[in-house]
């Protein structure tokens, strides 16, 4: 932050000292070094709560996020379950319903003719 080297603490240490005297430059150095520690501790305060409410924004938005996939998913269940009761009443009902209409790969199993049954009274 600021580029201050050795040789200008020396220069500003013999100024303070010519300015303030040797009696009172202990007290003021002590002095002036509480408040860079209250400056310090301050800064790093407002720091902290800044990445707080950053955090917390973070947040907010990922719940928000997450709400609205909950949603999605929930309006998407809701359909096909009501897809799959349209369905179950249709085929109740005696109506075929659009996918049992599509020919299966399959072949169905024939029904069994009555001439071919083994006949239980021969033996």
């Amino acid at each position: 932050m600021f580029d201050i080297g050795f040789s200008e603490l020396v220069v500003i240490g013999l100024v303070a000292l010519i300015v303030i005297g040797p009696e009172k430059l202990p007290r003021v150095a002590r002095t002036v070094g509480h408040l860079i520690g209250r400056l310090q501790r301050y800064v790093a305060d407002v720091k902290s709560d800044i990445n707080r409410e950053v955090e917390l924004d973070e947040l907010r938005k990922m719940r928000d996020s997450v709400q609205q996939a909950a949603a999605s998913i929930e309006t998407s269940v809701t359909s096909g379950v009501t897809k799959t009761e349209e369905e179950i009443n249709r085929s109740i009902s005696g109506e075929v319903p659009a996918v049992a209409a599509v020919a299966s790969p399959f072949p169905s199993p024939e029904p069994a003719k009555p001439d071919s049954l083994p006949d239980e009274k021969k033996a």
